[in-house]
């Protein structure tokens, strides 16, 4: 893998990183818009057990070549890089300045729709159909109750399961659909719960929350196997359909990146603060505050260009 690819895909990992810290973005999306998504689905749906097999017997290079290590490694690192620089300073601004930030995505993702949009080569009632249910079905996961919060092990894989599907879905956050089933705080509070248990030298503590985490990670590596085969399928024999069912999940996503927000209910998170949870989209003569709506409209349009902007980058960084 030449410097340049390496460097070209952990800067595009690093985009997707930056999506998914957010709440209601999804890094699936960036992915797309980038052009590595079709790679990167075929990658994870072509590892299998047979690379333990490989790496003894024809060596650790033919084995990172047969199956695309190089593009997953640092596709990996680009996102972890982008996680922890950027985590802190998007909770941030979530805190401070949320109807700028959401308008900035809200940009962002609208272009987005179009961008896949545009992909959809041939347009008749079935393509129309899938944008139709997958807005439906994106819509609803942004008004949806949340579930219970059950700690059971299957529960708790199942959650690693969903979470990860989602966030290989372009216009779904795997995080919001964490706090839907009321599993998001059991997965923070865990990964915060075994840092200080390993810090204080409480080794029982930690273990337990371990196992918490272990599971989540069988739900999610079961999810990517399960899914990525089912969209390389989806990829190699309905192609346009897939695409339309994409842009609908955009579609529905918008309401959640709504600028303008009425608070219906808070949900205590890993700090014990209380913060939004259930929230309804309004316009901006309803909203309580300063609706800042050319701060919103300048950076709606920053987003929509910057997509504009990724997507020339992208065509002519094609790896």
């Amino acid at each position: 893998m030449s410097i340049k690819k390496w460097t070209t895909v952990t800067v595009k990992g690093m985009m997707m990183g930056a999506a998914d810290v957010v709440p209601g973005v999804s890094g699936g999306t960036i992915a797309f818009i980038t052009g590595i998504y079709e790679e990167l689905i075929k990658t994870i749906d072509g590892i299998d057990l047979g690379l333990f097999k490989d790496l003894f017997k024809i060596g650790v290079a033919q084995t990172a070549k047969k199956y695309n290590l190089g593009f997953l490694l640092s596709l990996l690192l680009g996102i972890a890089i982008s996680i922890v620089s950027l985590s802190k300073l998007i909770t941030y601004l979530l805190q401070e300045e949320p109807v700028l930030l959401w308008s900035f995505f809200f940009g962002l993702v609208l272009a987005s729709v179009l961008y896949i949009g545009k992909q959809i080569s041939k347009w008749n009632a079935l393509v129309i159909l899938a944008i139709i249910v997958g807005t439906g079905v994106s819509y609803y996961i942004t008004i949806a109750e949340p579930l219970g919060s059950p700690d059971s092990w299957w529960y708790i894989i199942f959650s690693g399961f969903i979470a990860i599907i989602a966030m290989i879905l372009p216009g779904v956050s795997g995080a919001f659909l964490l706090l839907l089933l009321g599993s998001y705080k059991t997965i923070l509070g865990s990964i915060s719960e075994v840092a200080e248990a390993i810090s204080s030298g409480d080794w029982t503590a930690a273990w337990k929350v371990i196992q918490i985490l272990l599971l989540f990670a069988v739900g999610c590596i079961i999810g990517l196997k399960v899914f990525s085969r089912i969209l390389t399928w989806l990829f190699n024999h309905y192609k346009n359909l897939t695409l339309a069912l994409l842009t609908g999940f955009m579609i529905g996503s918008l309401n959640k990146l709504w600028p303008w927000k009425q608070v219906i209910s808070y949900r205590e998170n890993s700090h014990g603060e209380q913060i939004p949870f259930l929230e309804s989209s309004v316009l901006p003569q309803n909203f309580d505050g300063d609706p800042q709506l050319i701060g919103v409209i300048i950076l709606a349009l920053v987003g929509f260009a910057l997509i504009l902007i990724l997507e020339r980058w992208a065509a002519k960084n094609a790896i």
